[in-house]
């Protein structure tokens, strides 16, 4: 089991601001699971909009949260990183539920599972969690395409 700062992370997904929604990863075994931080903040660019009177977490945005400690499991199992002639695209997600609002000063705490690989594509399943509640959950299929 291995953890990841920042700079390791952003050397395995191709996301920047705004969109790079993991902060650390706790532990990763390849081929099998990782845990990944994502601190939530009142200065996230999605807040004033979502709600300016109650800000939430968009829910699409914490299942993103899932694929891309997933797409860092994926990258580390390959043996690769990211590159200029490649996108990790989204195949599907199935069996999505929102469980509880996430709010500033959460600390999400990503579990993803590769539950099966097969032809190109990385079956997960996901959780999400605030305080060791399950605020989310989905399975996520993923694949590596190259684009160039």
């Amino acid at each position: 089991m291995s953890s990841m700062e920042i700079h390791e992370i952003l050397e395995h997904l191709p996301h920047r601001y705004p969109f790079l929604l993991l902060d650390r990863v706790v532990s990763l075994e390849l081929e099998k699971e990782i845990v990944a931080i994502k601190n939530v903040t009142i200065n996230e660019p999605f807040f004033p909009g979502h709600f300016p009177y109650h800000p939430v977490m968009p829910g699409v945005l914490i299942v993103e949260a899932m694929a891309q400690a997933a797409a860092v499991l994926s990258f580390k199992t390959m043996g690769r990183k990211p590159s200029d002639d490649s996108v990790y695209y989204f195949a599907g997600i199935d069996n999505v539920r929102f469980k509880k609002p996430v709010s500033p000063g959460d600390q999400l705490i990503l579990k993803v599972k590769i539950d099966r690989i097969m032809r190109g594509i990385w079956k997960y399943s996901g959780q999400a969690l605030v305080n060791d509640e399950v605020v989310a959950e989905a399975e996520l299929l993923c694949t590596l395409k190259v684009i160039k």
